[in-house]
């Protein structure tokens, strides 16, 4: 497992991030411990969750995935680079949602609690909020990091220019940046690649890539023609048609069986191929790996160990350059 820092900070993390927002939906708390402890045996010590979690949530299960990781947590907290996140609905109410300092500051308190912590080592927007202004909620930001709850900060699926806007209003004011970005990218979605990236490597900026293996798609394990799957996130409530939308289109499928043949051919795994993929590209901090049962992680972490040729990379190259181009791609949150 390679330890990379974290941008241009002290802050050093495993390549592979865990990320658990399957915890307290498709996978109960001792299923969760599970998936865990094998991860951190294999030497991954940088977590990822959110408020917002678990995936494809119900109202009552707001919440319950950072519980689940507090449990974990106990007796190991020193030894975890744990990363949440705020800005989703947390209720009905007007200001249960966003990324205004009333909303930072319940979120952050709520989370600390939850965890049972006091102090998260990565804090990020989950997403972009057009309703409050920037300045605001770097200065919240920056006041969490001044009182010690949070050590950096953070965010999730800002295009390139709200985070250039992110970094110029840091700047200016002498606030605390957003010391990474944590997009989605993967072999069937690159489109970050032609201005997030330019400015991350710019800026000295972390990637933290969510959806590397595109749902599970990159796994191989469904087929063209084939229905969506139940009990996976492609028919979970509030999610199912995310990532339908996403990924569970005729051209992606092709090209993910096309991607697996070649595989098999050379004796690889395409998800590991599809990992290592993401882990090659010099941008990249780390790749947030999930899992819904302990078991996947022994098919997929591997892929550490995996160097591409240049064929299987050209292919790769290939399978992007022939999927039909959306003028402007779905935005969508996770």
């Amino acid at each position: 497992m390679q330890i990379k820092r974290l941008g241009r900070t002290g802050l050093k993390v495993s390549e592979i991030c865990l990320g658990t927002m399957t915890f307290g939906n498709q996978c109960d708390e001792p299923t969760s411990h599970a998936i865990m402890d094998k991860a951190f045996a294999a030497g991954v010590f940088f977590f990822d969750t959110a408020d917002a979690y678990p995936l494809g949530h119900t109202p009552d299960m707001l919440g319950r995935t950072e519980e689940f990781v507090g449990h974990w947590l106990k007796g190991r907290r020193e030894q975890i680079v744990l990363a949440t996140k705020c800005r989703m609905p947390m209720g009905s109410e007007p200001n249960s949602q966003g990324a205004s300092r009333k909303h930072i500051m319940q979120s952050v308190e709520a989370s600390l609690r939850r965890l049972g912590t006091d102090y998260i080592d990565l804090y990020q927007i989950h997403a972009p909020d057009p309703e409050t202004p920037l300045d605001e909620t770097m200065r919240a930001l920056d006041d969490l990091v001044h009182s010690g709850k949070v050590r950096y900060i953070g965010c999730s699926n800002y295009p390139a220019w709200e985070l250039c806007k992110a970094l110029w209003i840091s700047d200016k004011l002498g606030l605390a940046r957003f010391d990474c970005v944590q997009p989605r990218y993967n072999l069937l979605f690159r489109h970050i690649e032609s201005e997030l990236f330019p400015l991350v490597q710019d800026q000295g900026i972390g990637v933290i890539s969510y959806n590397p293996l595109a749902g599970g798609l990159l796994t191989g394990r469904y087929q063209p023609g084939q229905a969506p799957v139940a009990g996976t996130r492609f028919t979970l409530h509030n999610a199912g048609k995310t990532y339908q939308a996403r990924y569970w289109q005729e051209a992606q499928m092709q090209a993910v069986d096309h991607l697996q043949k070649a595989s098999s051919e050379r004796n690889l795994s395409i998800a590991q191929v599809a990992l290592a993929w993401v882990l090659s590209h010099h941008a990249i901090t780390a790749a947030i790996l999930g899992a819904s049962r302990p078991e996947q992680l022994d098919q997929t972490l591997p892929a550490i160990h995996l160097t591409l040729d240049t064929e299987i990379k050209k292919l790769c190259d290939d399978i992007w350059y022939q999927l039909p181009r959306e003028r402007n791609p779905q935005v969508a949150y996770r």
